[in-house]
């Protein structure tokens, strides 16, 4: 399925974009652009180290590739030093012409292949259909020094940006992402893996936290009061949350059941949690018909603001390295209890997807306001649905209350995590794009 789905994303452009399509327009760069992340949402599913922290990384850096690439010729304000460590990307001629769907599909061509370098085999072919497909049409017509120049610059912006992104913490990630040595913490309320597989017996990306952030100064920056006190009595706070979910698992209503299943995204086989969110403003931006200008800034904010969000929620994940609720719920309330999704293995507060969906939320608001009603397509090929929603906030809500729907979460790790992603995307909605 994974990879039927992969090839079709390339077929689409290679049909629509055939030399001698009837009426067909060369693609300008919102459409090269466009076609390059629906490229990317496949990718996720092929590339094995891609959980979702190392996925947000790709969606950032692909999202400030695209728009450092544009902004020359857009008029918009570079990020160089705005993001942290970013120096100022390759300048243009100013005496020079460029065309700017050449310079994105350059650009886009250089951190696709780099980004996803280790995908699969199927991912490897259709990346090198849609460079080839892509690079023909966008220079097809075009003066030879302008189309070379073009390319020439895209790929001297994606060099720069790959370049700044080996330095970060998380450009190499080895074993999927579990360390070969781990000691565990001590103590009945501290994590246990929760997976019988060899490899997870330790947690996934420990050091993830300590990586250089985007828009936020650190990992930190965003910080979290405790859970609540690990307790096994009844009555407790915390005894208490581990009672909700327990006794939410036994009475799941359908829709419960239908918005977990729905905000799952498992790596491999979904996009992951940012991939769902940028899938959410693609097809926003594609119904709004949105400029070029419109969609390099959103897109790069998003990737940004839920990079720095993985960052920010890993930071406060081995800081309380707290317990899972199905290791709670098995020691201590029923032995055989199963929730209806896989425990990720990391520790439990606060919620991923809590965090990160309170960052997208926040980015996505203050880009199309307040009450703006979306439907979220995400999953119709998955035989998923469409869900509809009347703000980004409610979306935000829904995604991270599947945690507690799908057994994998305390509330207070949804709450806070929520409150966490509303402050790391405040530092993304802060930057200065306007000149």
């Amino acid at each position: 399925m994974n990879s039927i789905r992969s090839l079709l994303a390339v077929l689409f452009l290679l049909a629509s974009s055939a030399p001698g399509a009837a009426a067909q327009e060369r693609p300008g760069p919102d459409q090269v652009l466009h076609n390059w992340y629906r490229m990317v949402l496949e990718l996720v599913r092929h590339t094995p180290t891609y959980s979702p922290p190392v996925a947000s990384r790709a969606f950032a850096y692909l999202g400030v590739t695209a728009y450092e690439a544009s902004a020359g010729g857009m008029g918009l304000a570079s990020l160089a030093g705005q993001l942290n460590g970013l120096a100022p990307a390759p300048a243009r001629d100013a005496d020079a012409i460029y065309d700017e769907a050449v310079v994105m599909q350059a650009a886009m061509a250089f951190g696709v292949r780099n980004f996803f370098g280790n995908t699969g085999p199927t991912g490897q072919r259709a990346m090198k259909a849609m460079e080839a497909q892509l690079s023909q049409i966008t220079t097809a017509g075009r003066p030879e020094d302008v189309a070379a120049r073009s390319m020439a610059f895209g790929e001297a912006v994606g060099a720069h940006i790959l370049h700044w992104s080996k330095e970060d913490g998380g450009a190499v990630v080895e074993n999927m992402g579990f360390p070969f040595n781990h000691t565990p913490s001590d103590g009945p309320g501290a994590w246990a893996p929760t997976s019988l597989v060899a490899q997870q017996q330790a947690p996934l990306l420990p050091e993830w936290g300590d990586n250089r952030t985007f828009a936020m100064p650190t990992g930190a920056s965003c910080p979290l009061p405790p859970p609540p006190a690990y307790s096994e009595e009844a009555g407790s706070d915390f005894h208490t949350e581990a009672m909700e979910v327990y006794e939410t698992s036994k009475d799941l209503t359908p829709e419960q059941t239908a918005i977990a299943r729905f905000w799952s995204d498992d790596p491999m086989l979904s996009p992951t949690p940012p991939g769902h969110w940028i899938s959410i403003a693609m097809e926003i931006l594609q119904e709004r018909g949105a400029d070029s200008a419109e969609r390099v800034d959103l897109l790069a904010r998003l990737g940004i603001a839920m990079a720095d969000a993985f960052i920010g929620c890993w930071h406060a994940k081995y800081e309380f390295d707290l317990i899972r609720p199905v290791t709670y719920i098995r020691r201590l309330i029923e032995p055989e209890w199963q929730p209806i999704l896989i425990t990720p293995p990391f520790p439990e507060y606060p919620s991923g997807h809590s965090t990160q969906s309170g960052a997208a939320a926040a980015v996505l608001t203050a880009h199309f306001g307040e009450g703006f009603a979306f439907d979220d397509a995400t999953h119709v090929d998955e035989g998923l649905g469409v869900r509809s929603y009347p703000d980004f906030e409610a979306a935000a809500e829904e995604a991270a209350m599947s945690r507690l729907y799908g057994g994998i979460h305390f509330r207070a790790a949804i709450k806070r995590g929520l409150e966490q992603g509303y402050c790391i995307g405040a530092h993304a909605t802060a930057l200065k794009t306007v000149n």
